[in-house]
């Protein structure tokens, strides 16, 4: 039994709520136990350079954790007049899960930036991030499916994302910070709601790691986003329908 009670395979309490700020076009608070993230959409009428008159659109991320979103308060990045590289890797890794289940042509010359801000950190903020970032384009897509500018929600799937590792030589799913930091091998999987991967990372932290361990947070894995794929359509409501 786990700290917080929890079987291995166990998910922590999840809430997404969506309109949670008003100006978004697409905007929700994911609260993943002790982690919480408030994910906005925003849509431009432009595109990156190298998209120029392509008749393609782009999705992207930007991340960052409040200076008091953890025990001790942490620097903003802007204090140290760059992007940090946890921070940089983060939102690469969030941009690349949502243009992954993207129709990014039918998107059409227009940009969606999905910021990503943790105010309070527990462990798996990257996973709550691409979870409720999802949320938050999909919302921001059906305004503007509402508005006349496209004619159907350009998206083929859902994602979602969850931790897993070996903790006391035990696999488990969805990682506090008090297992992540201590874990022996550390995974994040991005999954859509087909079971297809994807992203895998993962990193033998204090040990290698066998085939049969990375199976075994495979499969605790692919359950928990399946889980957390309902989460999700409950969530968007009447637009979760949207590839039916």
């Amino acid at each position: 039994m786990r700290a917080d009670g929890r079987s291995n395979e166990s998910l922590r309490d999840i809430k997404i709520t969506t309109g949670f700020i008003k100006y978004p076009e697409g905007s929700v608070l994911i609260e993943w136990g002790g982690t919480k993230v408030i994910c906005n959409a925003s849509v431009e009428e432009k595109v990156p350079p190298f998209l120029k008159d392509t008749g393609k659109g782009w999705v992207t991320a930007e991340y960052s954790m409040l200076p008091r979103a953890t025990d001790t308060r942490s620097s903003r990045d802007i204090s140290k007049l760059k992007l940090s590289g946890r921070s940089a890797e983060i939102q690469r890794l969030i941009g690349r899960a949502l243009r992954s289940v993207t129709d990014l042509d039918a998107l059409g010359e227009r940009m969606i930036t999905v910021d990503c801000d943790v105010i309070q950190a527990d462990g798996g903020t990257r996973c709550a991030s691409i979870t409720g970032g999802f949320c938050a384009l999909a919302l921001a897509l059906a305004r503007l499916k509402e508005q006349g500018v496209i004619e159907n929600i350009p998206l083929r799937s859902y994602v979602a994302a969850v931790s897993a590792g070996i903790v006391n030589g035990e696999p488990m799913c969805d990682l506090c910070y008090t297992e992540d930091s201590t874990g022996e091998v550390d995974f994040n999987f991005v999954m859509d709601d087909m079971g297809n991967i994807v992203e895998l990372q993962g990193t033998g932290e204090e040990r290698p790691f066998s085939k049969a361990e990375l199976d075994s947070m495979y499969e605790m894995a692919a359950n928990a986003v399946k889980r957390l794929t309902d989460i999700q359509k409950k969530a968007l409501g009447e637009i979760a329908g949207w590839n039916k």
